[in-house]
């Protein structure tokens, strides 16, 4: 499982379209400036408590969307048999059916 900074990066990746221009901010802000909370509540003049809520709403929302449509799933899956598929290909004993039971798990992705 992936570190809770580095999922939400992806998440907020593959669903950022799908937030509100202040979340989007928001999260921009916390995780990939790395402001703190305080430094947020700060730009914005609100509450730290507020930026917090508003943040723990956002990464609710983006596992949400996440459960729902796994993006980020099918990405990983992908990933690795891509992976696989070259690793594969550069076996020199590599069979001809292991290469295409590769590309078919991918095909069967989407």
């Amino acid at each position: 499982m992936l570190d809770k900074t580095l999922r939400m990066n992806y998440l907020f990746d593959f669903y950022q379209s799908l937030l509100t221009s202040k979340q989007r901010q928001y999260m921009e802000l916390y995780y990939l400036d790395d402001f703190s909370l305080g430094e947020i509540a700060e730009e914005f003049e609100i509450s730290r408590q507020a930026v917090y809520d508003n943040i723990k709403r956002t990464e609710a929302m983006l596992e949400e969307y996440e459960a729902k449509l796994s993006l980020l799933e099918k990405f990983e899956q992908r990933s690795n048999y891509i992976a696989k598929l070259k690793s594969a290909i550069l076996k020199p004993e590599a069979t001809p059916e292991e290469i295409m039971s590769v590309i078919e798990a991918l095909e069967k992705l989407e």
